[in-house]
């Protein structure tokens, strides 16, 4: 097979993948699940407190 219609053939690989990908990702069934991640950033954790050093020992 000569290279330049293997270069093409894996384009058009990559090209059907990512069309797939976004078929998939854009999904009215996949919405809640995407939301909910979407919002995992905001989520209202609390947060740790920071660990007291003993005064000894970093000198």
């Amino acid at each position: 097979m000569e290279l330049n219609a293997l270069r093409s053939a894996m384009t058009l690989i990559s090209l059907l993948v990512f069309l797939g990908i976004v078929v998939w990702a854009w999904k009215g069934r996949r919405r809640d699940a995407f939301d909910a991640a979407a919002q995992l950033p905001f989520a209202d954790d609390e947060t740790p407190e920071p660990a007291q050093r003993s005064q000894g020992a970093n000198q």
